[in-house]
């Protein structure tokens, strides 16, 4: 489809929706995005810490019964909508491969669409865009970064960040630190380096690059650490933390004795240099594809009664990680659910692999499973209550090995045998589970939203959106959307009335209170 260029046409739009808004975006320094305002959500995790957790209280315990759909906008393409969408000055812009909208996030009306078809690199999906000035960036599946204008998508310049004739391809949304659009690549293949790039946000230009893995071919080492998600900043400390992937090949670690460094790691860069300050092995060589790429959620407070600057991760291993940000050393190391292949945890937080529980040619029964006891699916975390909420998939699996040279970089395979899908609320200073929710066999694609008021918003495998009770885990409201989650709820406020924003399949919604009650709820909160 041809991308809407003119601004006469966008203006009408928007006065047919009953509001105009100004449509060059705001310039969004580094204060906008550690403290946004409720109007916004103005990057993938709504700011830079992680947390995914909003102050806006309109929707609380006692009305989210009465939540219902404002507004739905349908995409009409196949893909399910993975993304978290961007909202700035009013405007909400989000993905699917190969495409780009920005639609009124008071109405649903399209002022904008952006299609540009490949028909090389992988479209398992797109996770979203980042905004600087007036500026969208968005990695196109066979590796491109394209600059587009947030007034009218039009491509100021095109670069490629990645050969995707090697075997790598881009999903994630970019993370802009000041004059920095930091982005990762994705890709399974043997002989293939993960990286972190830094881009000048003007030109396209390479401003750094770190390699997770020495180069391909070094003796008695690995590549993989792939850098498929994004990240998070503290600009009080100036650091830019971030998860790596798997060694390879993936489930066989025979070619790559040691720990495999910097791969299935969270590690702490300079986004100024690029030059790595800490790293923190979460699976000392890795043999069962546990990316440690989830969100390093970040937060100031009190662990075991002395003031901290943490940084938690809930991993695809299995465990709950929390480190001191500014070091990298670890505070907690505790499983979320079962976890069968480690004999422990030795001094340094490093979960001790059972050499029994290697890939073999007989099997091994082996908990988690390969997708992990979470994955890709965005947790929060409330600082009011202390819970960190996460998506989670207990789960078995068979893994077996197989040689070396294994199908692009797979030296072994698993079959699942069992898994179901899981809320589950952890205790930050324990690692033990407050409480547990189930959402259906097999699991959930959805991430988690954290309100003040007491709510968590996610999905369940059967296409429903829910609202959960923060402290208990209790339904307390749920709408059938027709399709599974894929994406990450958001919640903002404009004009005195609270929004949520999910998607499921090919369609984004928009759910609020009726406008008499949100108003009342909005005057009382006064």
């Amino acid at each position: 489809m041809k991308v809407l260029k003119h601004t006469l046409a966008l203006a009408i739009v928007a006065l047919f929706s009953g509001f105009f808004h100004p449509l060059i975006a705001q310039n969004l320094e580094p204060d906008a995005l550690t403290h946004p305002s409720r109007e916004s959500w103005p990057t993938y995790h709504g700011d830079y810490s992680g947390r995914r957790h909003s102050n806006i209280t309109q929707i609380t315990p006692q009305n989210v019964s009465y939540l219902s759909l404002a507004w739905a906008f349908q995409t009409n393409q196949n893909a399910a909508i993975k993304s978290t969408p961007l909202l700035v000055d009013g405007i909400l812009y989000f993905t699917v491969p190969d495409n780009i909208w920005a639609v009124d996030a008071r109405s649903g009306h399209m002022l904008w669409h952006y299609n540009k078809p490949t028909d090389d690199g992988d479209h398992i999906g797109q996770r979203g865009v980042a905004m600087y000035k007036g500026w969208l960036y968005f990695l196109t599946p066979n590796c491109h970064l394209i600059s587009l204008n947030a007034k009218d998508g039009s491509v100021r310049w095109d670069v490629t960040v990645a050969d995707v004739k090697k075997g790598y391809w881009t999903t994630m949304a970019p993370l802009v630190v000041r004059n920095h659009v930091i982005l990762g690549v994705s890709g399974d293949f043997d002989n293939l380096a993960g990286y972190l790039r830094s881009i000048d946000p003007e030109t396209g230009a390479t401003q750094w690059q770190w390699d997770s893995t020495p180069a391909a071919g070094t003796p008695n080492s690995t590549t993989g650490g792939m850098t498929w998600m994004t990240g998070t900043y503290d600009p009080e400390l100036n650091l830019l933390y971030w998860g790596t992937g798997n060694p390879t090949p993936v489930l066989s670690g025979k070619t790559r004795p040691g720990d495999n460094l910097y791969t299935c790691s969270i590690v702490a860069l300079n986004p100024d240099t690029g030059k790595l300050v800490w790293g923190f092995s979460v699976s000392p060589h890795d043999t069962h594809d546990w990316d440690a790429v989830e969100t390093p959620v970040i937060a100031d407070g009190n662990f075991h009664g002395q003031p901290r600057k943490l940084l938690m991760q809930a991993s695809r291993n299995g465990y709950f990680f929390v480190l001191d940000r500014t070091n990298g050393k670890s505070l907690l190391t505790a499983p979320f659910g079962p976890v069968n292949w480690a004999l422990g945890v030795d001094k340094d937080g490093h979960p001790i692999s059972n050499p029994a529980k290697e890939p073999a040619p007989d099997g091994r029964l082996i908990g988690p499973d390969e997708g992990g006891l979470t994955n890709f699916r965005a947790p929060s975390f409330d600082p009011k209550t202390g819970l960190f909420i996460v998506d989670a998939h207990p789960s078995y699996s068979l893994y077996f090995a197989k040689p070396a040279d294994g199908y692009y970089g797979w030296a072994g395979a698993d079959y699942g045998l069992w898994g179901k899908g899981v809320i589950e609320a952890i205790d930050y200073q324990t690692g033990k589970l407050r409480w547990t929710h189930e959402v259906g066999q097999g699991g959930s694609g959805a991430g988690v939203l954290t309100t003040d008021s007491g709510l968590i918003f996610t999905g369940d495998a059967h296409g429903n959106v829910l609202a959960l009770d923060t402290h208990t885990g209790k339904t307390l409201w749920h709408a059938g959307a027709g399709a599974p989650m894929y994406s990450s709820p958001i919640t903002y406020e404009l004009d005195g009335r609270q929004y949520l924003m999910t998607s499921s399949g090919g369609v984004l919604f928009a759910w609020a209170l009726p406008q008499s009650l949100g108003r009342e709820e909005s005057t009382h909160a006064k």
